[in-house]
């Protein structure tokens, strides 16, 4: 039996938060492990997203690869964006650790449901609005910025933490613009990532004078020989990146850029497991309670779906 439109775009999501859960343990061991400036890191992940994405789209299906000459001006402005976007999660990374980075960009759910309510025309009931105070209220509890010691941080990175939460926003409703004008959400991936990894490039020739960008044209290769430092760098891009961002693209072609948005809100809880398989951390009993409140927050949007589906089947009849 074949899933419904609906149930696709949830299933989409949900595996688009397990890939994107791994990103942050990935950066933060680039960071720390080599000291690896941000804007070089976030370069360098771009690049292996289109290393990955185009022989296998050229092999598989080289249509993916052809799109609209129209469509050129508005992905090279989403691949500007997403240069952003990615810039800044690696600076807040690097600056406020996983923790505070993660609930500063799902502070972003609020952001996607108004912004998406005000000008794509999406809904905003009452139980939208209780699973954006579910989701936000676990993504803070796991993440621990209820704790005043976790927002002591420098002011870089309390900005880019900021940022990221609108480039979030601004990445889920463009993904939904994209996908809107008909554009697969393959092709919109590889093109908004290589557009994104020339921006950062041009960042990183501008001699350091952005914070977390190359110096020397010869940082670029900040990792030298290192294999197991190129190793995680590939992985990164190859594997978390094109997965998380490719289902999520997907997801935003089958749901409102909100559902979408609080479904992946779901990321931080699957980072603290991974967290515990990998770093050996263990989940606290207030960060099981965070992963209580954004698995409700779910269900709600769930069921808001859910009693939106009659009405709209009545409206067809």
């Amino acid at each position: 039996m074949a899933m419904s439109r609906s149930a696709q775009g949830y299933t989409a999501a949900l595996v688009s938060a397990v890939f994107l859960s791994t990103t942050s343990i990935f950066i933060r061991y680039l960071v720390t492990g080599f000291d690896m400036p941000p804007l070089i890191l976030a370069f360098w992940r771009n690049v292996f997203v289109v290393a990955t994405l185009l022989p296998v789209m050229l092999v598989a299906s080289p249509r993916l690869l052809r799109v609209d000459r129209a469509h050129l001006p508005f992905l090279a402005l989403f691949g500007l964006m997403l240069a952003g976007f990615n810039g800044l999660w690696a600076i807040s990374v690097a600056n406020n650790g996983a923790a505070v980075a993660t609930v500063m960009v799902y502070c972003s759910v609020a952001y996607t449901a108004v912004l998406g309510w005000k000008f794509l025309g999406e809904s905003m009931g009452w139980l939208k609005i209780t699973a954006i105070a579910l989701c936000m209220g676990g993504c803070a509890l796991i993440s621990g910025a209820l704790q005043a010691a976790t927002w002591q941080v420098n002011l870089l990175g309390v900005v880019a933490g900021l940022l990221t939460g609108l480039c979030y926003t601004a990445y889920s409703l463009m993904g939904r613009v994209t996908s809107e004008r008909g554009i697969s959400p393959w092709t919109t991936l590889l093109y908004i990532f290589a557009f994104a990894g020339s921006f950062l490039f041009l960042i990183n020739m501008t001699g350091g004078s952005v914070p977390g960008s190359a110096v020397r044209a010869a940082d670029l290769f900040w990792l030298g020989d290192s294999v197991r430092g190129w190793t995680v760098m590939i992985l990164l891009g190859a594997i978390p990146t094109v997965g998380g961002y490719g289902f999520y693209n997907v997801s935003l072609t089958l749901l409102d850029a909100s559902i979408a948005n609080i479904i992946v809100s779901l990321e931080p809880a699957f980072t603290a497991v991974f967290a515990f398989l990998v770093l050996g951390e263990i989940l606290t009993p207030v960060q099981v309670l965070g992963s209580a409140l954004l698995l409700s927050g779910v269900a709600a949007i769930k069921l808001a779906d859910l009693r939106r589906a009659p009405v709209s089947a009545l409206q067809e009849a």
